[in-house]
């Protein structure tokens, strides 16, 4: 059953990265840390290039089978130093979270990251999401949504699409990541916000008016 939510608006999901937030500048340093210490060569430019789908997926790529647990432990112990500071806000992240704050709603943040890394961003780049779910893909990701009530969840992803509508949510998609407009369209988006989270503020409205919950 959903949490009951105390306030008067909806609750919105947003994924971190490509979503809210340009990882790509600290995943791609993290990565070139990761390959010098082990001494095996990733290529970062195309791992940040298919962002989305959990850490463990990417590293199976380029560790043997059973260096992979110890390849995530370092990179996420690495990860603080090298991608917290180095990673900008998307175009219109911090307006769409107060475009739901002012709805009277709550906005939570549903992420593949781990929690503790999610959180560090977020904190460094003044993001205050009522909730945060971290270590959740895909379909995974729709229990949570589902958990607390949400009635929309914004990501980049196909696998964002999948965990919107696993959970009986509002698939809003923003083509600012790995999977352009056609995919995210073919993978069943409800709405496909042109310029990115910029857009945001303008269709909530308009999709609260039009289910009159304003």
């Amino acid at each position: 059953m959903p949490t009951t939510n105390p306030t008067t608006g909806p609750t919105v999901g947003f994924d971190l990265d490509m979503t809210l937030v340009d990882t790509r500048p600290g995943i791609r340093s993290t990565y070139r840390a990761l390959s010098e210490e082990s001494g095996v060569w990733v290529d970062a430019d195309l791992a940040v290039s298919r962002l989305g789908p959990p850490l463990t997926w990417e590293l199976k790529n380029w560790f043997p089978e059973d260096r992979v647990p110890w390849a995530v432990d370092r990179y996420r112990a690495l990860y603080p130093d090298h991608a917290i500071t180095t990673s900008p806000l998307l175009p219109g992240a911090v307006e769409a979270l107060d475009a739901v704050r002012r709805a009277g709603g709550r906005s939570m943040v549903v992420t593949a990251k781990i929690g503790v890394n999610a959180r560090m961003h977020l904190d460094f780049l003044g993001l205050a999401p009522d909730l945060l779910f971290g270590d959740l893909w895909a379909e995974a990701k729709g229990a949570a949504l589902r958990e607390q009530g949400a009635s929309v969840y914004v990501g980049d992803h196909v696998g964002d699409v999948r965990g919107a509508h696993a959970a009986g949510a509002l698939a809003v998609s923003v083509a600012t990541g790995p999977c352009d407009a056609d995919e995210l369209r073919e993978a069943g988006a409800d709405v496909l916000l042109a310029n990115g989270l910029k857009d945001f503020p303008g269709w909530l409205e308009e999709h609260l008016a039009a289910a009159g919950g304003r």
